[in-house]
């Protein structure tokens, strides 16, 4: 008696709790539509959106889905393959200081460009004080591989994600520039004294490798230096219990990564990563581990699903995938979900592939859904509901 008391009690218990969420009860709803190549969202905190355009248009969605103009003020973007307006973010006390950052392809000379980070106020539906707090250096000719997303840390800096610009690839692992790399800042674009390379000279290119080629060599690294060895970062989320940065980056043809990134770290590129040469199928570098490199949680072969936005699940309205991982997917054409424990991935679903649609970026609105960006001339705002 006393073993079928606790028992029905129990199962009864079971049978009330919400069924875990399916791939096939997800309803995708459509909130706006006709945006040109859409790259990035961002909530206001009145429910507005903000939503960048690649070709180098800000535009504010209304929660009912109108789409506004796009807003003056901004600085001039190189609007030119893979680059132009990117990511873009609110400053956690927005409500107070109006403030918002966004990422773009800064014209340089003769043609060249380089990811900046640019802040401005919103005061209605305008840009005032618009100031280039951030400049990838060097710039370079090059219409690829401008990365790049924003994160604001819990202490108020911001992690940007940079591109090592497809040509410039060996630099990734030089720490004297900006590319292919993680720098931190803070608000006004400064390296904060804290950073894991700040006053340091003479560090090797390859951070904690003992055979560096003599030619690549090595330099005084730059103070807004937080990690290197990265090809191009496309995605990045805080991590809502540890407060530590995950990013996704494309690899190619195959070796698509996710990583924790830490301060300090080395990721590789282009001397340990899974992917391999375009054409050919030949190996680039090491596969690792190795000792002084950091091996990715998770990777895509041989194919590459090309991640980008992503964003960890805090809230409960999908049962049973609350603390999940999801990413969007440009070549694999939808939303991949990734299971978690701690640190290590447990399982992996694709969704949404059924919409045949380049998914660009994905958020967690204040309502608790999921939104998401499509990528191409019709660009969507899309809530999964169920």
């Amino acid at each position: 008696m006393n073993l079928v008391l606790p028992f029905a009690a129990a199962l009864a218990l079971l049978l009330a709790l919400p069924a875990p969420a399916a791939a096939d009860t997800l309803k995708p709803v459509t909130v706006a539509r006709g945006l040109a190549n859409p790259w990035a969202l961002a909530f206001l905190p009145d429910g507005r959106m903000l939503v960048t355009e690649r070709a180098g248009r800000l535009r504010i969605v209304e929660p009912g889905g109108r789409v506004g103009e796009p807003l003056p003020g901004l600085p001039p973007i190189a609007t030119t393959g893979q680059c132009g307006l990117l990511d873009v973010v609110v400053h956690p006390e927005h409500a107070s200081n109006q403030l918002v950052f966004f990422t773009f392809a800064e014209p340089g000379e003769n043609g060249t460009n380089g990811t900046a980070v640019g802040r401005a106020k919103l005061v209605g539906n305008r840009l005032v004080d618009v100031k280039t707090i951030f400049r990838q250096l060097p710039k370079v000719d090059s219409r690829l591989h401008c990365g790049s997303r924003l994160v604001f840390t819990r202490e108020g800096h911001l992690f940007v994600g940079l591109g090592d610009r497809f040509s410039r690839k060996d630099d990734a692992q030089l720490p004297g520039n900006h590319i292919g790399k993680v720098v931190r800042i803070d608000t006004d674009g400064k390296a904060p004294p804290d950073n894991p390379f700040v006053g340091k000279a003479d560090v090797p290119a390859a951070v904690g490798k003992a055979d560096v080629p003599a030619a690549v060599g090595k330099a005084d690294a730059v103070p807004e230096l937080w990690s290197l060895g990265h090809r191009n970062i496309q995605g990045a989320a805080l991590h809502p219990q540890t407060g530590e940065l995950w990013a996704s980056e494309h690899g190619p043809q195959g070796g698509d990564e996710i990583n924790v990134v830490l301060g300090g770290r080395n990721y590789g590129w282009p001397l340990v990563t899974y992917g391999r040469n375009y054409g050919t199928g030949t190996r680039i570098g090491d596969e690792g581990p190795k000792p002084g490199y950091e091996q990715p949680l998770k990777h895509w072969v041989p194919t590459s699903i090309a991640p980008s936005g992503m964003a960890f699940l805090t809230s409960d309205r999908y049962p049973g995938w609350k603390g999940h991982l999801f990413i969007g997917a440009l070549r694999e054409q939808g939303l991949v979900r990734l299971a978690l424990d701690g640190r290590s991935i447990t399982g992996e679903e694709r969704l949404l592939t059924t919409l045949g649609e380049r998914i660009r970026d994905v958020r967690q609105g204040p309502d608790g859904w999921l939104y998401v960006l499509t990528d191409n001339a019709d660009g969507r705002v899309i809530r999964l509901e169920r």
